[in-house]
């Protein structure tokens, strides 16, 4: 087989795939993940679902690669975000990273829901989804520890029963930062991702009217409970 035929039977399987992934979203946009089925994407695709599975083997196969993406795309908004920050202080990074997370999530809110929303019945989410998870993460990660390098890093409090679950966050995430910030980002990371649940979600609904304002405020507090001068 000529390299001529190989490169065009490639092309052809990643455009295949791309309009399954493409057809997914939209089943995911109406239905919610739970309802995913392959043999509704084969249907509206015009093809038989023997031959969808040569692509995705099972739902899960399907959904997993799914969620690989939506992790992929919000690491890389996240990463175009603080790389443009680079030069900043601290605590602009940090804000940076937050806020394209919140302009990812509302682009893509049935994404975010996938990835952050409530768990898919039946489906157990495989190792390879982990690296692509870890993006955002390991950008604040990378944030305290240049903080910590240059002095400019307050040791938040740490109360001595949540010492040694701390430490043995910090040895498994980041030994090099202190337990007490590693354990404040990691409550940190979860309010984040709370802020903008609620947001996305509806619970801010007749609560928070200046939702741009009260997110960059709730930030700023985060970015001080980890200790960011």
């Amino acid at each position: 087989m000529s390299s001529t035929t190989q490169g065009a039977r490639a092309r052809a399987r990643l455009e295949v795939t791309a309009a399954i992934k493409d057809e997914a979203r939209r089943q995911l946009a109406a239905e919610g993940a739970a309802k995913l089925s392959l043999r509704a994407v084969a249907r509206e695709l015009g093809m038989v679902s023997s031959a969808l599975y040569r692509y995705f083997p099972s739902r899960d196969d399907l959904l997993t690669a799914l969620i690989i993406d939506a992790y992929d795309s919000l690491g890389e908004c996240a990463e175009a975000a603080h790389g443009e920050a680079a030069g900043a202080g601290p605590v602009r990074r940090w804000t940076a990273v937050a806020e394209a997370v919140r302009d990812w999530a509302l682009r893509h809110p049935h994404e975010y829901a996938l990835i952050y929303g409530s768990p898919v019945p039946g489906y157990t989410a495989p190792d390879t989804t982990v690296p692509p998870a870890s993006r955002v993460g390991l950008l604040f990660i990378g944030i305290l520890r240049d903080a910590h390098q240059h002095s400019g890093l307050t040791e938040p409090p740490l109360s001595p029963e949540l010492r040694p679950e701390a430490e043995r966050m910090a040895a498994d995430l980041a030994p090099d930062l202190p337990p007490a910030a590693v354990a404040a980002l990691i409550a940190a990371w979860a309010q984040l991702f709370g802020l903008v649940g609620f947001e996305l979600f509806g619970q801010f609904h007749r609560v928070v009217e200046d939702r741009e304002a009260f997110f960059r405020h709730a930030v700023g507090r985060l970015a001080q409970d980890v200790g960011l001068a």
